[in-house]
């Protein structure tokens, strides 16, 4: 019986590889919609922050730069309006971002691993309690929390902002659910064996491992805290006192007087929100390297 030689001939090409499956066409293209639809707003806010009053009232070229641009001219008077009250504001958002955010990280880290590693009585009823408390609307728990704060004497105040910010129902859920998938119950119990304390435990070998959803809650509660708008609003009356978007809000109800200087207030609270947005960016592109990998870096030591 003859072996049939499975070798390819000189001169014979090969057959070709399988061809890819063709990419989803239409999915790629409502993508690329959805791309340019969240970027108009923000490409139309660099553009008008280049120009003046007077241009930008113009009404031509609204998309695009017009001959003359005003960035920094502009910058000079948003800085320099009403003493410098710009940068007090933005000065203010940082603190409550900063704090509110980091504060409420570490409550709800502690609480997630807490309902997560941790068997007590009513765990299930408060982790209830808590799924709840994500459904009530922020808004609707601001005048409660203002008569509350203003039996205590604190409206007016940093800390009327910076201790309600502290409480975060959804990033508590979060970690508990991270938690419970990312950590490992056989290594916790191992760094128990080894004679490990608690604390020592969750510092060595469950905090490393929560890297990554640590930082998401730290950029979610910073976002949230730096766009709070109702809550400082409420609490607050002392205008040295404001975050941005309090503030740029102050700027707008004065600018829609339009009693003397109307056009040149639009002209400031354009080019204050676009700084506005600088900052979230820069936590963002600063932070997101921390998402990826290092998941088990923990485990390894």
């Amino acid at each position: 019986m003859t072996a049939v030689s499975t070798r390819v001939r000189p001169g014979v090409a090969a057959r070709p590889a399988k061809r890819r499956r063709p990419r989803n066409v239409v999915a790629h293209l409502f993508l690329g919609a959805l791309i340019v639809y969240f970027l108009i707003p923000l490409w139309w806010l660099v553009i008008a922050s280049s120009k003046d009053a007077v241009g930008l009232f113009s009404g031509s070229g609204s998309l695009w730069f017009s001959d003359a641009i005003h960035y920094v001219a502009n910058l000079q008077d948003l800085f320099t309006y009403n003493g410098g009250i710009y940068l007090r504001w933005l000065g203010n958002s940082v603190l409550y971002a900063v704090a509110g955010g980091a504060g409420a990280t570490v409550i709800a880290v502690l609480a997630g691993y807490g309902f997560a590693k941790f068997a007590f009585p009513g765990r299930n009823l408060m982790f209830a309690v808590v799924l709840g408390s994500v459904m009530v609307p922020l808004t609707a728990l601001v005048i409660p929390t203002f008569i509350m704060f203003s039996d205590l004497h604190l409206t007016d105040t940093i800390w009327a902002v910076i201790l309600p910010s502290l409480l975060s129902p959804f990033a508590v859920y979060l970690m508990r659910v991270y938690i419970a998938d990312a950590v490992p119950t056989e290594l916790l119990d191992a760094a128990r064996v080894d004679g490990a304390g608690e604390f020592r435990t969750f510092v060595s070998v469950a905090l490393p491992l929560l890297r990554p959803i640590i930082v998401t809650v730290l950029l979610l509660g910073i976002v949230a805290t730096w766009n709070n708008y109702f809550l400082p609003l409420a609490m607050l009356s002392d205008s040295s006192l404001y975050p941005i978007p309090v503030g740029i809000g102050l700027w707008e109800g004065l600018a829609g007087q339009n009693n003397g200087g109307g056009h040149s207030l639009w002209s400031l609270i354009i080019i204050g929100s676009l700084v506005s947005v600088i900052p979230l960016i820069i936590a963002f592109l600063s932070l997101q390297k921390y998402w990826q990998g290092g998941l088990s870096i923990g485990s390894l030591k």
